[in-house]
């Protein structure tokens, strides 16, 4: 059974940082990209950062320079640091496996997704 398990979400306030896990089982990690999508109420689904098989991180114009992106494949888990939050990231974010970082990017495609965690930015 292919799993994708978030944790780390939580509330905080503008200016400051958390960061997002997600533990993956189930499928065969090294063979895909992994990467994090955000929907937020009323919103379009929106792909923010994506790292490759050979660890090369892409990301969206709304989070770049503030988010990082990695992965461990020994630990078959990747993490999303998010730094500077604003309250326009508040949104519940998702881990995604993906053939292609294009593919969740640009047109917000996933292999696999997990349930999502809350992330709320707030004073």
């Amino acid at each position: 059974e292919v799993q994708l398990v978030e944790s780390g979400g939580g509330s905080v306030q503008p200016g400051g940082s958390l960061r997002l896990y997600c533990a993956a089982s189930g499928f065969a990690f090294s063979d895909y990209a992994m990467g994090w999508f955000r929907q937020a109420p009323g919103k379009k689904t929106e792909g923010v950062a994506c790292v490759t098989r050979r660890r090369t991180k892409v990301y969206s114009d709304s989070v770049k320079d503030r988010f990082v992106n990695d992965r461990d494949d020994a630990e078959k888990t990747t993490y999303l640091r998010m730094n500077s939050l604003k309250p326009e990231d508040t949104a519940k974010y998702y881990c995604a496996a993906v053939q292609r970082c294009t593919d969740l990017l640009e047109r917000s495609e996933y292999a696999y997704k997990g349930q999502g965690i809350q992330v709320t930015v707030s004073s």
